[in-house]
């Protein structure tokens, strides 16, 4: 392989949420963090050489995105999922949470109803609420040890003040690529039932090795016209701090509302880094991509047979796409307080606890195995180790 996935790069002390804010978030920080979604790969010398690159100019003044930055990511799209943009459907988004603040604002009043799927990524819960928004709970259903939707309960949840649904596709922290019919048949409810769909697709460019993507509003007329879609290679190429992520909105009166409470807040722009990193990225990122995706799913692999072999009480849901993976671990027989404090003091590992994920993450945890093979070994036995010593107590 061209590049080293193996390296180990100290994070602390550098402003790490994942590394920094372990005390804050575990009461310590002695502990292999496996938590907040990014990655501990180097972020790709291509990225870091545009930013170098702009950086040889002396001034770093206010800055438009050029052409070519909007091109790159209509490029980016077409080829690795087949959906041709217009121009016109696309802009620049500063962050996708932002973006759905900014979704749910700009779309929705203070009291209307959003669909949300849990157990789903937390801010889908925290935005809503936050902004005077009722959240309504399609929960998903798991079958064959991977997430369905329950799309009878969906359209019995709509009612005369459901504004919006949230879509997770690809779906964290389950890892579920949405198949083209379930999205069709998403759209054809939410269209009758007059909801907009805001997908979140910024796992989009991960999907493992047999694994397809199919971005929402890709799969009919209906998803085209009734949804606004947020991509960013934030996740994918390991630059979450550059927040430089897009919005696509083909409805011309649903992508003026959008384009103008942002306008309006003064929040359109972004900042030089964001612009260059992106283009980088689009433009040259494929084959570094290509083995970062080779390299996650032999992590997953890694998972799955340590799992069975050493702690099949712990059963991990197969993901499809992105470095997360959804651990059922009811067979430990332990509340979720009781599981997170087992994981924090005994295991000395640092997860994301299930319950934030809402309803269906009782008893689970997500794992985060974007990392060095080496790293997630060390934590495997550190847990192996913290079951046997219990076991045998």
């Amino acid at each position: 392989m061209k590049y080293n996935f193996d390296e180990l790069i100290d994070r602390r002390n550098t402003g790490a949420v994942k590394t920094d804010l372990c005390k804050k978030m575990f009461g310590t920080d002695d502990l292999i963090p496996l938590w907040v979604a990014d990655m501990d790969f180097r972020t790709p010398d291509f990225i870091i050489d545009a930013i170098n690159n702009r950086c040889k100019h002396p001034i770093l003044g206010y800055t438009v995105p050029d052409e070519e930055y909007f091109n790159s990511i209509i490029r980016w799209i077409d080829v690795r999922h087949g959906w041709k943009l217009e121009r016109n459907w696309l802009g620049f988004l500063p962050g996708i949470v932002p973006g759905l603040a900014f979704a749910v604002n700009a779309l929705t009043q203070t009291g209307d109803q959003i669909i949300i799927q849990p157990p789903v990524y937390p801010p889908f819960i925290q935005v809503p609420s936050k902004n005077g928004r009722e959240l309504i709970y399609n929960p998903l259903k798991v079958v064959e040890g991977r997430f369905e939707m329950d799309l009878k309960d969906l359209e019995y949840k709509i009612t005369d003040r459901t504004r919006m649904f949230i879509l997770c596709n690809p779906h964290n922290p389950g890892g579920r690529t949405w198949d083209a019919d379930t999205l069709i048949k998403v759209a054809e409810i939410c269209h009758k039932h007059g909801v907009l769909v805001v997908s979140d697709e910024i796992h989009s460019d991960m999907a493992l090795p047999g694994n397809v993507h199919t971005p929402f509003a890709s799969v009919s007329e209906l998803a085209e016209q009734n949804s606004i879609t947020y991509m960013a290679p934030s996740k994918t190429f390991n630059m979450a701090g550059l927040v430089s992520s897009s919005y696509i909105i083909p409805n011309s009166e649903i992508r003026k509302k959008f384009s103008d409470f942002m306008d309006n807040s003064e929040l359109a722009n972004g900042n030089i880094f964001a612009y260059v990193a992106a283009q980088a990225a689009y433009e040259k990122g494929t084959e570094w991509l290509s083995e970062m995706i080779s390299y996650i799913q032999g992590n997953v692999d890694y998972i799955v047979e340590f799992l069975g072999k050493n702690i099949p009480q712990i059963k991990p849901m197969i993901p499809q796409a992105s470095f997360l993976i959804w651990l059922d671990c009811a067979g430990l027989e332990m509340n979720s307080h009781q599981l997170q404090e087992f994981i924090v003091k005994e295991a000395r590992l640092g997860l994301n606890k299930g319950t934030t994920f809402g309803p269906g993450g009782e008893q689970h945890l997500r794992l985060n195995i974007g990392c060095s093979r080496e790293v997630l070994k060390q934590a495997m036995e550190q847990l192996k180790s913290a079951i046997n010593s219990r076991l045998n107590k």
